[in-house]
């Protein structure tokens, strides 16, 4: 997983409330067994305006998508958060989130910052046509007119985005203390890891 430590650029000023992960990415797409490619099929309904937020050139390959409350809400597909991952977007910003769509972001790397409705409208306006800069370090939004919103984020996922570390890296930073336990359980008890790989 890439470390998250800033995220600059151009923000979708999207805005909708209550949006599923249906909405996020059809049922239909869920065949697939890559992540790749997941992208095309974000938002696939609301992209059949040609009007949408997405096709604009302007907000091209944006890394800020900024939402309605309870963004994400429904079925617990992770194919959702890969979706947004594939079309280039690392940082959600909304006033709520669904709980396990925020766990299934925070999984694959994306920062979802939540902040007070009056705060997200103020960034639907500045999205319109300048950047927005998140810097997790300092747990703040801030735009080119001098706005400045700070955030709460739970300690361990700011770590863990910072650092760039999934699940699997987590347990790798343990991998001394598992080698260590799987030595001595060898030696303790040989009769329960014959034929694992873990006997010496």
């Amino acid at each position: 997983m890439e470390p998250v430590r800033q995220v600059e650029g151009r923000a979708y000023p999207f805005g909708l409330k209550n949006v599923d992960t249906d909405v996020i990415i059809p049922a239909r797409w869920l065949k697939t067994v890559t992540r790749e490619g997941l992208g095309r099929g974000a938002f696939e309904a609301l992209r059949e305006d040609p009007d949408n937020v997405f096709d604009r050139p302007e907000f091209a390959g944006s890394p800020i998508l900024i939402a309605g409350d309870n963004f994400g809400c429904g079925s617990s597909r992770e194919h959702a958060a890969w979706a947004l991952l594939d079309m280039g977007v690392k940082a959600v910003i909304a006033p709520s989130f669904s709980d396990i769509f925020s766990g299934n972001a925070f999984k694959n790397g994306i920062l979802t910052v939540v902040l007070p409705q009056e705060q997200v409208d103020r960034l639907l306006e500045v999205a319109q046509t300048d950047p927005i800069t998140i810097d997790l370090e300092s747990q703040v939004v801030t735009t080119p007119f001098q706005d400045r919103f700070a955030f709460e984020i739970d300690p361990f996922r700011k770590d863990c985005l910072l650092n760039g570390l999934d699940e699997v890296g987590i347990t790798l930073t343990h991998e001394q203390a598992l080698s260590a336990y799987e030595t001595r359980l060898a030696a303790q008890k040989p009769w329960l890891v014959r034929g694992t790989g873990l006997a010496a």
